[in-house]
């Protein structure tokens, strides 16, 4: 590719205030017309932070060297009315954490609508809305979602509203910060391959920032891999994962190949973590489970429309969870994943049907008898840092449950916290029982939520999305963590994730879930091996690949 550069970095510093050290240091890098580069490295190697200057969103204070450039022009020099032109029109940004972006008081529609009226004002009504409702079905949001709010959605239904929000103003440039953290694979395949034609068709930049090394190595034509601030090595996506030359890139591809098992290896895997003996009797049982919403209109659709729109997010499940098994619940976002969790917590009532938990009826159980039983019954979320109190400490977060639960006195609490922190290797302990969340990494975000999800010693912990947001190197120790505990505290675990690679390895079953219900369940070598619907065909065959 020949020609003037898109996008230009340039021996770029930047500095955080109130910091000693540069979070970017001396990066420089071109992106042409068309071409897709990936940026990966691990948490706090400064690849947001690099995604976040080229559209001018740091601090004010911040301390930036070096040259960023579009198409020959400086953007820090751009004026405030540029500056909102250049976001959106020029440059489209999409943020890892939707929720955060999106305003809890607007619907999905009128997000689409302010971006369009903002920016394109000579557009009518009817004609933004085709617009929008277009631009929504490129990423398999339908219209009857119109006038739902962000809480309304599903992670991954949020990352599609991002996307969308993104597209909307056919910029020239995409700037995508972990877009498919919260996707699935079938839907990060669709959105990648339309970024992808756009690029071809439109001559549209892609810079991928991403942990994913198999997602990037798909889509992306170069890769840049960023280490503490630098980048450590730069080229052809197929030299680079062919032939790496830096010791960190080693690394980080081995990081993503161990997760990624061969044939041989799953089978050893699975002999290896087969419980010694099969307990008959399940100790979660779910039978013909319902969790249906009403979608609400406004005034004139419930006047003229005789008949409520359901969702069936939930949609007669049924399937046993034996003690010491990893049963793997995978499907797409949006298809009630998520929401059969909260279901068995009993955090929104079942529509119908039962659920057993060492023998006894959870649906029948007052709000209070509930509370008294998730003590044994535990979370893990997806997003540590969403899920920890800010204004607490670690050793307050880990202890809370125990308090709540009144199992400990505060000298107990103390001494169970210490012994749990030293569990889940957060080492030495008196360097993290006082620090805040704000203070620790991804990876030790999640190790102190695994740390809180345990500290009462619970039968069954539910898994949602526990490493999606960690990058490859942290991913595999909290798995191998995860693996240690559950030998340790006799845990059984409802691991929910959207990576098939991560439930190949690390789950003895695999229930795949498809619109509300399960399609297909089995034990994991036969699901790999031998899928029978026609949907657990589609997810394996989206499923990126290293192919090294």
């Amino acid at each position: 590719m020949n020609g003037e550069p898109l996008f230009c970095v340039d021996n770029l510093r930047i500095q955080y205030p109130n910091s000693k050290h540069w979070a970017v240091d001396g990066v420089s890098f071109t992106l042409q017309p068309g071409e897709k580069l990936g940026l990966v490295g691990e948490s706090g190697c400064g690849k947001s932070t690099l995604g976040r200057a080229a559209m001018k969103l740091l601090p004010n204070l911040t301390q930036i060297e070096g040259k960023i450039q579009f198409e020959g022009q400086s953007i820090v020099d751009l004026n405030p009315e540029a500056l909102r032109q250049f976001r959106g029109e020029v440059v489209g940004l999409v943020f890892q954490d939707p929720m955060t972006r999106l305003d809890p008081l607007m619907t999905i529609g009128d997000h689409c609508i302010e971006t369009l009226q903002a920016h394109q004002p000579q557009l009518s009504r009817k004609e933004a809305v085709n617009l929008a409702i277009k631009t929504l079905d490129k990423v398999k949001i339908p219209p009857n979602r119109w006038a739902q709010y962000p809480h309304e959605f599903s992670g991954g239904m949020r990352q599609r509203v991002a996307m969308a929000l993104a597209l909307l103003l056919n910029p020239k440039m995409i700037i995508a910060d972990e877009p498919t953290t919260a996707l699935d694979v079938t839907v990060a395949a669709e959105i990648l391959q339309e970024l992808t034609r756009l690029c071809a068709e439109e001559s549209m930049g892609l810079l991928l920032i991403s942990h994913d090394l198999a997602m990037v190595g798909e889509y992306c034509d170069r890769l840049a891999v960023m280490n503490e601030g630098k980048i450590v090595e730069m080229g052809k996506m197929q030299d680079i994962l062919h032939h790496p030359q830096h010791h960190y890139t080693k690394s980080l591809l081995k990081a993503a190949l161990h997760v990624q098992i061969d044939e041989e290896e799953e089978l050893t895997i699975q002999q290896l973590r087969k419980p010694d003996t099969i307990p008959t009797t399940p100790l979660l049982k779910i039978t013909n489970l319902q969790q249906y919403f009403t979608l609400e209109g406004n005034f004139l659709q419930e006047f003229f429309s005789k008949e409520t729109e359901v969702i069936k997010a939930v949609d007669q499940v049924s399937f046993e969870l034996y003690p010491g098994e990893i049963l793997g619940l995978v499907g797409e976002s949006g298809c009630g994943k998520s929401t059969l969790s909260r279901t068995i917590l009993q955090l929104i009532k079942a529509t119908g049907g039962s659920i057993e938990f060492l023998g006894e009826e959870l649906t029948k159980l007052s709000d209070k008898e509930m509370r008294l039983k998730r003590r044994q019954i535990q979370m893990i979320f997806q997003d540590p840092h969403a899920c920890l109190n800010p204004l607490m400490t670690v050793g307050q977060s880990i202890a809370d449950p125990l308090f709540i639960h009144k199992l400990a006195t505060q000298e107990e609490a103390k001494n169970q916290v210490c012994q749990m922190l030293e569990r889940v290797k957060l080492t030495p302990v008196e360097d993290y029982y006082d620090r805040y969340p704000k203070q620790l990494s991804g990876g030790q975000q999640q190790r102190v939520a695994i740390a809180r999800a345990l500290i009462t010693k619970p039968n069954l912990v539910i898994c949602d999305e526990p490493v999606s947001m960690l990058d490859a190197s942290v991913q595999a120790q909290v798995l191998e963590l995860m693996s240690e505990l559950k030998d340790d505290f006799q845990l059984t675990y409802l691991f929910i994730t959207h990576d098939l690679w991560v439930a190949r390895f690390f789950c003895h079953r695999i229930a795949v879930m498809n619109q509300g219900k399960i399609v297909e369940i089995g034990d994991t070598e036969s699901i790999f091996k031998q899928p029978q619907h026609p949907y657990t065909q589609k997810l394996l065959n989206a499923a990126p690949l290293l192919a090294i």
